[in-house]
């Protein structure tokens, strides 16, 4: 999660990058954005708000405040386990081959659930330095705080300008049993390039229900990026509707953490790649409570020499017993010259729960029927999983293409 700065532009590392990494000569780890110093702050009234009334006007530290009151509703942390907190402290020269060895993200993980409050466990999809440029370099900051028991309606437009970053930055507050439908859109009304973006933090209180839906329509001399963040109380639900249509190169990062029972996410994602567009996803779900659900269902097609990475996490944690996450992606590859990487991955730490992924990859055979012949990855379920997170890769899926320096995955 490192930013580094020359003289003609700032280069974002580690931007979308897979909570547990797969092999490295996949190249698809991770993202390198290279954007610009010479862009400008874009004026405020590129950035549109329609509906958002007094009564729903947050305070701008109300985000923080209500995640920092998390804290009190959950204070119990992992309880013991092989290689936790308690094993690490009694290593010495003669007992280190008895405690069970961790790799980098097993330890960081075992961290997070033993150390870190709620508010310091939360994360967007994107990674800190793309939150961070996102957030120091916003248009705009909306606060939404919805009071229980009502309901918001409320629109952000953003709007390219050229040689300038557009950025929205978005901080939500849904109380107990309250509801919001929010709607992002992302477009670019007159010719130019530069940055449009948009970067949204959600605290879902209790039985509240959020309905988030982005669309992007951006031309392609223009780059979008799309950086979500989501803390999920006891019986909330959130909906994202993501439909990327645009931009010559785009990143779209969720990062969701079911921390109260009963929570449920669903993600839907529709895309389309053509000419030389890039396309980068990453979506990561923690559950944390039990009985949590998810469900990732991505579909998009690919055409020209345009590339596109996918990536799906769903990590099921220690004492989420009860939890089920989904995650599916379909794809139509229409040219040869595409490129096509996609990496659904379940992480499994608890037993009584069930994960299922699955990838269906078709292409157009010109030489036979016009219609598409699809060749598909049938889905893997995890039902039951020993104590340790494994990461569990099915075959990858990719169709090769030629470089570019343009959008660097690693």
């Amino acid at each position: 999660m490192k930013q580094t700065t020359n003289t003609a532009a700032t280069t974002l590392e580690q931007v979308n990058a897979m909570p547990a990494a797969t092999w490295g000569w996949l190249k698809m780890n991770q993202t390198k954005l290279e954007l610009s110093d010479e862009l400008a702050a874009a004026p405020a009234e590129t950035v549109k708000v329609e509906g958002l009334d007094e009564q729903f006007a947050g305070v701008a530290d109300a985000f923080d405040a209500a995640m920092d009151a998390m804290a009190e509703r959950f204070p119990e942390r992992r309880a013991s386990a092989p290689g936790d907190a308690a094993d690490r402290a009694r290593i010495t020269p003669e007992t280190e081959l008895d405690v069970p060895a961790t790799s980098v993200y097993q330890a960081g993980a075992i961290k997070l659930e033993e150390e870190l409050s709620p508010a310091e466990a939360f994360e967007t999809g994107m990674g800190e330095a793309a939150y961070t440029y996102l957030a120091d370099h916003a248009t705009k900051r909306v606060v939404i705080d919805v009071p229980a028991y009502k309901h918001a309606t409320v629109t952000v437009r953003v709007s390219g300008v050229d040689a300038a970053a557009a950025i929205a930055a978005l901080d939500v507050v849904v109380r107990p049993q309250s509801t919001l439908d929010l709607q992002i859109a992302l477009d670019s009304p007159v010719a130019g390039e530069g940055v449009v973006g948009s970067v949204l933090r959600v605290c879902a209180h209790e039985y509240a229900t959020v309905n988030v839906t982005c669309t992007q329509t951006l031309d392609d001399s223009w780059i979008a990026l799309d950086d979500t963040g989501l803390f999920l109380d006891e019986g909330a639900r959130v909906n994202v509707q993501h439909t990327v249509l645009g931009a010559g190169a785009s990143a779209t990062g969720l990062a969701g953490d079911l921390l109260g029972d009963t929570a449920k996410v669903t993600i839907d994602t529709d895309y389309l790649g053509a000419r030389e567009q890039v396309r980068d996803f990453n979506y990561e779900l923690r559950h944390r409570g039990r009985k949590t659900e998810c469900e990732i269902d991505a579909n998009g097609v690919l055409t020209g020499t345009s590339k596109k990475v996918y990536r799906g996490t769903i990590d099921l944690v220690h004492g989420c017993k009860g939890a089920t996450g989904t995650e599916r992606e379909t794809v139509l590859l229409a040219n040869k010259g595409v490129d096509n990487k996609t990496v659904p991955v379940i992480l499994c730490d608890e037993d009584d729960v069930a994960g299922n992924h699955g990838a269906t990859i078709g292409h157009v055979n010109c030489s036979t029927s016009p219609a598409a012949a699809l060749t598909k990855t049938p889905p893997r379920t995890c039902s039951s999983a020993p104590s340790w997170r494994t990461p569990h890769f099915p075959p990858p899926t990719s169709a090769p293409a030629p470089p570019s320096s343009a959008w660097a995955t690693t």
